[in-house]
């Protein structure tokens, strides 16, 4: 799924080519996409463009008349910049955001369609769609502090609450918790003051490093390899690779749709994470799918 780097890097992009262009039509080929009736679909073609935004790992355009379309991509979806009237090719093609100066394409991989299109109006509008997580990089260590401990989750699932943090997801969480050298499953509640000083700089220090190194990757061009898995990565997907710190072969735990990957020499005093003891933690506290996890929001805290 598309994370905070990812939705930057998407969004400076965007504003390159759609910023003041005209949205002359929208085409939606999934009937699962648009999830709003009002305001109409069509209430948003011939507006000009005037602002993009990023709320979590949604990318919304606001448009004149304080119109505002968000994009949540989820696990599959993605964003292509094409010649202006690309065809829209079900089942991976969702939609086609046509502008003055070429389309913006959206697709879906896989038969699940779980990607969403909202159409809102104003800020009022986006607050209904906003989890409420704190901005990791806008914030100090106070806050962060006082969010992260506000109730007693695994450090894995706190990260990764949309209600707590915006824009962190399963890839960068397993990543920031191996800078930090601290167990998924450690609980909030119960770690050090040097434990959470440790993971504030890694959260951010992390999530700055990903946006630096897509923003080079990418370049002037639109970016088209959007992918949880990077070979940069430290621990994330690679699963039996040894540890680039360390040596030691990289562990997983499971729990239902959701995979977090760790060093155990590094994270967890060479202790192997069994997907019992994972399940025993989180009880009911992980939402099963990553749809669950994506929808909560601020008032089911």
């Amino acid at each position: 799924m598309p994370e905070l780097p990812d939705i930057v890097v998407y969004i400076e992009a965007l504003e390159k080519r759609i910023l003041g262009q005209t949205l002359e039509h929208v085409r939606i080929a999934s009937p699962f996409l648009l999830r709003t009736a009002e305001p109409p679909v069509a209430s948003v073609e011939g507006k000009v463009v005037k602002e993009l935004r990023r709320i979590g790992k949604r990318i919304c355009i606001g448009l004149e008349n304080d119109l505002w379309l968000v994009l949540h991509l989820m696990i599959a979806g993605r964003l292509h910049w094409k010649k202006r009237g690309v065809k829209v090719s079900p089942p991976r093609g969702l939609a086609a955001f046509d502008f003055t100066n070429g389309s913006l394409l959206w697709t879906e991989a896989g038969s699940r369609k779980r990607a969403s299109l909202h159409v809102v109006m104003g800020e009022a509008g986006l607050r209904a769609l906003d989890p409420g997580g704190l901005e990791v990089l806008e914030t100090d260590l106070t806050k962060f502090t006082e969010v992260l401990t506000s109730a007693n989750h695994t450090l894995k699932r706190a990260l990764t609450d949309p209600r707590l943090f915006s824009g962190i997801g399963n890839a960068y969480s397993d990543e920031i918790l191996f800078e930090a050298r601290i167990s998924p499953l450690a609980l909030t509640q119960k770690l050090k003051r040097d434990e959470v000083e440790r993971l504030f700089g890694a959260v951010r220090s992390n999530l700055l490093e990903w946006v630096s190194q897509l923003r080079t990757e990418t370049g002037e061009d639109f970016p088209e390899k959007v992918t949880a898995f990077r070979p940069g990565m430290a621990v994330h997907g690679r699963y039996k690779e040894p540890c680039l710190r360390c040596g030691e072969k990289i562990q997983r735990i499971r729990y239902a749709s959701n995979e977090t990957n760790y060093c155990p020499h590094c994270q967890t005093g060479g202790k192997l994470l069994a997907d019992r003891s994972l399940s025993r933690l989180l009880r009911s506290d992980w939402p099963r799918t990553p749809e669950e996890l994506e929808m909560l929001t601020r008032d089911s805290k």
